[in-house]
């Protein structure tokens, strides 16, 4: 049914609707279990990868690769509209309007279920095109790669309909919920080809399970929206008035993907073009390691999102809260991380991938693991200018920054090679960070007092003591025993004093809630 306006929803459903009150304990154990949700299936494709090469040899692994971008990437179908549920579930309920909450999540529903059919029917026909000539298959695979993407078509808007379920759960702070399914889910990307291979199963029927695994998955996203707020079932209409704010929340965030991606891999490709393809090597290969540091500002990231939009502007001095005790928290874990991986980087990279890297990669390695401990701290500010209902801001930032990092890629490269592809990442992240903090600033209303205050600004101190350190004892040769041993004492000073100056009693009562609730699922009903 399609209604202007919201039907009367009994009250009684308010305490069904209504998540609990967001605490410190809570932020920390949803950042956890978060992070929980993304390194898991990571370390498990990590273990099943090789496997799965070896068994279905280059070339099927190969398509196996496309599908997992497809499954990844098909998501952008749903035009933000994930995100934009996530957002308006999250401000409703902290407005306490369960009346407009089910409009916003059927409205976004049926338009992903559109729009994801139009996705799927699009691959569909598309697929003899991509198989025979855009990709390079082999003529004898040529059969089996268009039977295995035309099953994938139905995927598209299974996909494109789960991003908006599982943004439903997480509007309400139920990461627990999300990463009971997630987890399992993300898994079976990789568990279901491991598990095949024994089996001698073609490529077309692993994917045929992975399609039902995804259905299986929304499903269970659906079943537990209903239990979670039992109004869903009893009123399914679409409101008109919801649409053009979804859309257009939608419709920011979706430029903000479709920008993202080019930051990641425009650099290989000038690299390949401007060098060669075996330069390309000796920059993604140390760079597929340091980038895996942003998966905990990511975690927080997930966790902020629904918290800002919750609050909304109702309480600015629960919005700095809210802002600068995350950042306190990502400095004092990101330096330990950056730490290590820049005094130990020459170490890493011989004892992975062999001396030559150890030769040619080490700066590299240096300047990328600066330059991810820089992009760390955009995830606070990035998710509170999106959370607080101005996706716009951080949109437009991308667009003018693609521009800007295409410029300083096409510059450094040919003057400093792989190196200078990390100069430019590190610049443009400076440039991002910097102007996403001065308009969080805007957005906010808050003074930089408020948004830096006295302990966060006795953490920075003591994380640029450690990390001035770091950088002499680098420059004085010693051996690894010593290099080790020096690193150890620098960790246990830096963290005594971390803990003792920057960290007050709020810090303290999170972390206790945090031991005490994270596995008591009735403190979060």
């Amino acid at each position: 049914m399609i209604a202007k306006n919201s039907p009367q929803i009994d009250t009684k459903d308010e305490s069904r609707v209504r998540p609990a009150e967001i605490s410190g304990g809570m932020l920390a154990r949803n950042t956890f279990l978060n992070f929980i949700g993304q390194s898991l299936p990571l370390f498990l494709g990590v273990i099943t990868i090789p496997l799965v090469v070896r068994g279905l040899g280059n070339e099927q692994f190969g398509i196996l690769s496309l599908v997992w971008v497809v499954i990844g990437y098909f998501s952008l179908f749903d035009l933000g509209l994930g995100r934009a549920t996530t957002k308006f579930v999250s401000e409703l309920l902290g407005k306490r309007d369960i009346k407009g909450f089910p409009s916003i999540v059927w409205t976004s529903l049926f338009f992903n279920i559109l729009l994801g059919t139009l996705g799927g029917v699009a691959l569909a026909i598309v697929t003899p095109i991509l198989t025979g000539r855009i990709f390079n298959i082999p003529y004898n695979l040529h059969r089996e790669a268009q039977t295995t993407f035309f099953i994938l078509a139905p995927a598209v808007p299974i996909i494109v309909c789960t991003s908006t379920l599982k943004g439903i759960l997480e509007g309400g702070q139920r990461f627990d919920l999300v990463n009971l399914i997630k987890i399992p889910s993300n898994s079976l990307i990789f568990l279901i080809p491991a598990i095949g291979i024994p089996f001698r199963l073609s490529l077309h029927t692993i994917v045929f399970f992975l399609l039902i695994s995804r259905l299986g998955t929304a499903f269970a996203y659906l079943i537990l929206c209903f239990k979670t707020f039992p109004a869903l079932k009893r009123f399914i209409f679409i409101n008109k008035k919801a649409i053009q704010s979804l859309f257009i929340f939608g419709g920011w965030i979706t430029v903000s993907n479709i920008v993202g991606p080019i930051f990641n891999y425009l650099e290989r490709f000038l690299i390949a073009s401007f060098l060669s393809v075996s330069a390309l090597t000796f920059y993604s290969a140390p760079y597929e390691v340091i980038s895996r540091v942003i998966i905990f500002p990511a975690s927080i990231a997930m966790t902020l999102f629904p918290a800002f939009s919750y609050y909304g502007r109702g309480s600015h001095k629960l919005l700095t809260e809210l802002f600068s005790r995350p950042l306190k928290y990502l400095l004092f874990i990101m330096t330990l991380i950056s730490g290590i991986l820049f005094a130990f980087a020459g170490q890493i990279l011989n004892l992975w991938l062999g001396n030559e890297f150890y030769q040619k990669s080490t700066l590299l390695f240096q300047i990328l693991t600066f330059t991810f401990f820089l992009h760390a701290f955009a995830y606070v500010p990035y998710t509170s200018i999106q959370g607080l209902g101005r996706p716009d801001l951080k949109a437009k930032l991308d667009l003018i920054n693609v521009f800007i990092f295409i410029g300083f890629s096409s510059w450094l490269i040919p003057q400093f090679g792989i190196n200078g592809a990390a100069l430019a990442k590190l610049i443009i992240s400076i440039i991002d960070v910097s102007v996403l903090f001065f308009l969080a600033k805007k957005v906010t209303g808050s003074s930089t007092s408020e948004l830096f205050p006295k302990k966060l600004g006795k953490g920075l101190i003591i994380s640029g003591i450690f990390i001035a350190v770091i950088f002499s004892l680098k420059a004085i040769p010693k051996a690894l025993f010593f290099d080790a041993l020096l690193m150890i004492v620098c960790i246990f000073l830096y963290t005594s004093m971390f803990l003792k100056i920057a960290m007050d009693n709020k810090d303290w009562s999170a972390l206790r809630d945090f031991k005490t609730n994270l596995f008591n699922y009735k403190a979060l009903r």
